[in-house]
Formats: C-alpha cells, structure tokens, sequence
C-alpha cells in the first residue's frame, strides 16, 4: 500500500496533525478518516459536521470528495486545511 505523509490544519482547535493517507483512498474516506480521529485527539473540542471539507492549505482549493487521492497530485509533505 503506498501512502504519503500530509499536514493537516484544524483552525477551530488551534492545532495541525501529521497523518498518513492512502494513494488508494477516496478522498470521502480520508475526510471521515481525518474528522473522527481529529475528533479523538482533541478530547471532543473538535466536532466535524456534513459541510467539513479538505481544502489546499495554500489556494484555498477545496478536493472533490470523489476523487482518489493519487488523482488530486498530493504528495509526502503536502499541507491541507480541514474547515
């Protein structure tokens, strides 16, 4: 399985989480992923909701939730935004 190591953002908690995703992955899935585990590792602070989205952390493009992970050109160090 090849995976990649991204950053992700979490603005409402004041925190950022180094998590390793899938190549193979539906970005729908990692979103889910990310959000309940997110949810976990703040102690309940962060509570995500149907409109949480990842987006580019530098453009502020928001990922089709149906495309795989190897299709939106992530790479190791990548850093996204979770709103």
């Amino acid at each position: 399985m090849n995976r990649i190591l991204v950053e992700i953002m979490v603005p409402p908690v004041l925190r950022t989480f180094d998590v390793y995703i899938s190549l193979e992955s539906r970005m729908s899935d990692v979103l889910q992923m990310v959000v309940t585990v997110l949810n976990e590792l703040s102690n309940g602070c962060y509570v995500g909701s149907r409109e949480s989205v990842l987006c580019d952390a530098d453009t502020g493009v928001i990922y089709d939730i149906n495309a795989r992970i190897s299709d939106l050109g992530l790479r190791n160090g990548s850093q996204l935004l979770l709103i």
